[in-house]
C-alpha cells in the first residue's frame, strides 16, 4: 500500500469549516473521550492513518450531510472521502443551497443518481443498475447520499427541489447491516460507507467496494477498543480481511 501526507479530504474540510461557525465546541454524546487525532478522529493510541488508502476511480461521490453531520466522530462519511479520491461534501440546508454543490451536479462529467430506497419515490424515476460509462461522451456515475439520520435524509429528499431531475437509485442489499458505531431501528438502514460501497459495487469497482467496506470494519474496531479503552487487537479477523486487501492496494 502506497501511503501519502494527504491534505484534509472533503469532510474534513466541511468539519473544519462547520467548527469555525460554532460558538461552542462539540460534544460527542457517548463517543471517545479525550484528544482525538485531527487525521481520523481516534484518540492518538488507536490513530489508523498509516492505513489510509486513496484509490483513483471511475466513480463520485457526493455527501449531503446534515448539520452536525460532519462533527460526529462516528460519522463514516469521513471514510468514503478517506477511501475515494472523488468525494465531495456539502452542508445540506433548506433554504439555501452551496452553488459549488449546484456546480458539481451541472458538471457534464458526471451522471448523478440519488442514492434513496423506491419505496418513497415514484415509479418512473426509480433505477436499479447504473448506465455504463463507455466511450469519449460517456458520463461517470455520481452517487449522492444523504448523510444522516433516517429523519434527516427523508427531509433533504423532500426538501431538495434540485435533486428532482435526477434518478433515483434504489439499492437492495442482500446483507443486514454490520454497523457498529450507532443503531438504527431497523437493520436494513445501512450507514453511509455501506451504503457507497455498494455503490460502488454495482458501477463496476470491486476493489474500492471491498476496501471500504474493510476499512469500516477496521475503523469501527479501533473505535470500539478505543472507547473501552482496550489497545487494538492486530490479530483481529479486521485486521485479517485488511491485510488480505493491503497487497493490491
Amino acid at each position: 500500500m502506497t501511503l501519502v501526507a494527504a491534505p484534509p479530504h472533503a469532510v474534513a474540510r466541511l468539519r473544519n469549516e462547520r467548527l469555525a461557525q460554532s460558538s461552542k465546541p462539540f460534544l460527542a454524546r457517548g463517543g471517545i473521550k479525550g484528544a482525538r487525532c485531527a487525521g481520523c478522529r481516534l484518540v492518538p493510541s488507536h490513530c489508523m492513518c498509516d492505513l489510509r488508502p486513496n484509490l483513483q476511480t471511475q466513480v463520485g461521490i457526493c455527501l449531503l450531510m446534515g448539520d452536525i453531520e460532519a462533527l460526529k466522530p462516528s460519522n463514516t462519511g469521513w471514510l468514503v472521502a478517506d477511501v475515494l479520491a472523488d468525494t465531495y461534501a456539502f452542508c445540506w440546508a433548506r433554504t439555501e443551497t452551496d452553488p459549488a454543490l449546484l456546480s458539481l451536479l451541472a458538471d457534464p462529467q458526471w451522471q448523478p443518481y440519488v442514492v434513496f430506497p423506491g419505496e418513497y419515490v415514484a415509479p418512473e424515476r426509480v433505477v436499479h443498475a447504473v448506465q455504463e460509462a463507455s466511450g469519449p461522451s460517456a458520463k461517470l456515475p455520481l452517487f449522492i447520499l444523504l448523510d444522516g439520520t433516517w429523519a434527516e435524509a427523508r427531509k433533504m429528499f423532500r426538501k431538495s427541489p434540485y435533486l428532482d431531475r435526477f434518478p433515483v437509485l434504489s439499492l437492495s442489499p442482500s446483507q443486514l447491516s454490520r454497523y457498529q458505531l450507532r443503531r438504527s431501528r431497523r437493520d436494513d438502514h445501512f450507514c453511509t460507507s455501506e451504503v457507497a460501497a455498494l455503490c460502488l459495487e454495482l458501477a463496476g469497482e470491486a476493489l474500492a467496494a471491498e476496501t471500504l467496506d474493510a476499512y469500516l470494519d477496521v475503523y469501527t474496531h479501533h473505535y470500539l477498543l478505543a472507547k473501552q479503552q482496550l489497545p487494538v487487537e492486530h490479530e483481529s479477523r479486521a485486521y485479517a480481511r485488511w491485510r488480505r486487501l493491503d497487497p493490491v492496494l
